[in-house]
Order: C-alpha cells, then structure tokens, then sequence
C-alpha cells in the first residue's frame, strides 16, 4: 500500500517531483490541458514533439500563459527551462461594427462614444460595493447598467454559458473596478491593470515544460480513474488494474472524485462550464490584430474569445512565417453538454467562416476541436458544497489539490506552488488541511 497521485497535469507533477511518488495519468503524455502538440496541415495525426515537416503548435485547452506566482515558483520554473516574459495586449472587440476597446474596457472609455463614456463613468462612480448575491448583481453593481448592456451582460452569458445570472460572484480581480483609473482611461491613457499583466511562456512550448517535469517523475500513463472503493481503500483504472492506496494526493476534478467515491453532499454540487476549443492554422487576414487575445461579445457563431498564439511567439506557425497565424477560439457549454460530431463540423466551418469575414484570418489549413469538460468552475450563492466535499474526501485519506480539484481559479505558477507544497507534505506522511 502506497500513496499516489492522481493526473499529470501541471499540479500532479509538480507534487510527483518533489515527492516521488507516482503519478497515474489517463492520457498518454504529462501536461493535461497545459500541453502543446503540432498538426502538419493535411494531416490529423497530433505530434507531441516538432515533426520534420512544417507544422502549426497548438494547445490543448487554448492559450495558456503563466502570469503572477509566487518569485520562488517563478525561479523553479526557470531552472526547467528558459522562458520569455510579455507584455499584455488584448481588447474587446464588437463583431457587429468592427470596433476595439483596449483591454480592460471599463479603463478605455474614451474608445467608446462620448456621451456613453460619461455615462458609464457615472454609473460607475455610483457603485455601491455592498455584498452581492450573483455575478449579474455584482456586475451591474459595480459597472452600471450601461457597461454591463454593452459588453460585461453579453460577455458573461457565454462565457459562463448562460450562468451568470444565477452563480455567486467569482474573481473581481479579473475585472477590477477602479474609478481614478476609469476617469484616465475617459480623458487619456490609464495604465495597465488585472491578474496577467506580464506573463511568461517557455520557449519549448508547454509540452517541453511537462515533458521535462514528467521526466523526473515516477509517471504512469493510460491510467484512467474509473472507480474508487473508500472501505478497501483501493483504486480501479479503465484497463483493469488496481492500486491499493494509503494516502491520495488528486488534481482531478471535484465533482469527478465525488461521484467516483459515492460520497453524498447535503447540497447539490457546484457547477462548471465546459468549453470546445477550436484550434485553427492558417494564411493571416489583412485585419488580423496583433493582441495576445481577443474578448468578443457578439460573435455570429457563440464564441467568446479569439487568441493568437503566433502573436505570443512565431514558433506557433510554420517556419516562424509572418503570412501565417495559430489561433484559438472558445466557446463555453453547460456542464458536460459536448455537442455531437455533426454539430462541432457545422461549428468548424461557421467558425473558420466568421474569421475570414472578420478578416483574421484569409484561409484555414488546419481545424482541430478539442473539448475541455471541466474548463471554468462556479459556485451557488452560500454554497457549502464545496468545504464539505473536502472535508469528506479529506477524512477518507483523499486530499483535492490545484484549479479543479480545490474549485477554483488558479494559473499555472500558483497550481505548480500548490503541487509543490501538498506533494511534499504527503510525501512526508503529514496532515494536510
């Protein structure tokens, strides 16, 4: 009997590197949605490492960029690899007239027209900051009705996939409200603000990072968790195996544990949005932009942010050319609804489509769909579900850790600082809270 850990995601093998204790993984390479992998167009075989033929560099949940972090976190990454550090460029962009509100909005009102400007400002200043029930009270509390009906209302709806007014407020820090800086961004230029305003992103892709994680790890691939037997104390894998366990250390998700436990909650589980990502290479638009990434409120086909990888680095293209571009878009479903195959072609090609009109992009060559079950996670207002899983889990010896398996949102440094604390102290037969 043995403790182990459960997904080779960034947090499972950050805990397996200074534990060494294994680390069961479902999918065939480390990483989890923080991993890259290459598609040689006319081809749909995916490439963990560069193939010899010009190839397009995506990744498996979009655009993931290592922002914030702990400076000894920081500093533990870079002796893994050697990475770049960026400035953030992103916006809003309004499909229906083709306009651009630097990112974030609320601090660029003088992009907008300026009686509306004024408007929102005033609103704004007329914030009352008390506690709000849901993100649509939070919203309208904090940015006034004309901002929330222009964009944070529309926004919000698809990027929750429709939750937004029913779950309890989440991450202000996301969209932080600052009135000094709204009243600069009305009359001139405000600085920079929110959680990624420099991030990092190491120069051999994040499939490099993991497989140079995953390399000083004990990693068990093919390894998907399908029963969990609490009394035995024993895990079941989809090929039949079995390990009997005396302490589990599990990034997996939340609500994926407690079904696989059997255990009950008093209160109905949280909820999570899922997203299909669609990862597109091919000949750039004339309009193409040069952001990190895009917020889009009113796309024809649903989606609600467009990335350009190859605007974060060139190696996301085919032999660094400039007339290419790797792009990522996204598109949030309720929990778990993954749209049958028919339906993610006819998406494929709407989406490609509006792109072109769009003019960011003049022809695809490569479009790969990838679906992320688990991708952003909520909470009810008052919700106890969440403490009372953990406890529940805790006391069976099954101790949640990272961005899914603790409900929250979290970045890649702070999921690796986590792996790295909970992973030594398991490994050292410590209690964990």
């Amino acid at each position: 009997m043995e403790s182990v850990i459960l997904g080779a995601g960034v947090t499972g093998l950050a805990a397996g590197f200074v534990s060494g204790l294994p680390v069961y993984e479902a999918n065939s390479f480390p990483g989890g949605i923080c991993s890259s992998y290459y598609l040689v167009p006319g081809s749909s075989e995916k490439h963990n490492a560069p193939p010899p033929e010009p190839s397009y560099r995506f990744e498996h949940g979009g655009g993931h960029w290592i922002f914030g972090g702990d400076p000894a976190v920081l500093r533990f990454l870079r002796d893994l690899g050697t990475f770049k550090g960026y400035s953030r460029k992103s916006g809003v962009y309004f499909a229906a007239d083709g306009r651009y509100v630097p990112y974030p909005l609320q601090n660029n009102l003088a992009s907008l027209d300026t009686a509306l400007g004024v408007q929102a400002l005033t609103e704004m200043a007329a914030a009352t900051g008390v506690p709000c029930a849901t993100m649509e009270d939070w919203l309208s509390d904090r940015f006034g009705t004309s901002l929330v009906e222009l964009f944070f209302g529309p926004f919000h709806d698809r990027y929750t996939a429709g939750l937004w007014k029913s779950i309890a407020p989440q991450d202000p820090y996301k969209s932080p409200v600052q009135v000094e800086s709204a009243i600069q961004g009305l009359v001139g230029n405000a600085p920079s603000v929110g959680y990624n305003v420099t991030f990092l992103y190491p120069e051999q892709g994040l499939n490099g990072l993991a497989a140079t994680l995953a390399g000083r790890c004990d990693v068990r691939y093919g390894k998907r968790l399908v029963a969990v037997d609490l009394e035995a104390h024993k895990l079941g894998f989809d090929d039949g195996s079995e390990v009997e366990y005396e302490r589990v250390l599990s990034t997996l998700p939340l609500t994926l544990m407690q079904e696989l436990s059997g255990l009950q909650s008093t209160e109905p589980a949280d909820p999570y949005s899922s997203v299909l990502v669609l990862n597109i290479g091919g000949v750039k638009g004339a309009r193409c932009p040069d952001d990190h990434w895009l917020y889009i409120p009113d796309s024809r086909t649903g989606f609600h942010r467009v990335g350009f990888y190859s605007n974060v680095d060139t190696s996301f293209v085919p032999d660094a050319r400039d007339d290419r571009v790797s792009i990522y878009v996204e598109s949030a479903y309720p929990s778990g609804e993954k749209p049958d195959e028919a339906e993610i072609a006819r998406i494929c090609k709407a989406t490609v489509q509006e792109l072109c009109e769009l003019e960011f992009l003049s022809e695809a060559e490569v479009v790969d769909p990838t679906w992320i079950d688990v991708a952003y996670t909520w909470s009810w207002p008052g919700s106890r579900w969440k403490p009372e899983m953990l406890a529940q889990l805790e006391a069976q010896d099954i101790f949640m850790v990272g961005r899914y398996g603790r409900w929250i949102f979290q970045g890649i440094a702070d999921s690796i600082r986590d792996g790295l604390m909970v992973g030594s102290a398991l490994a050292r037969g410590v209690g964990i809270d």
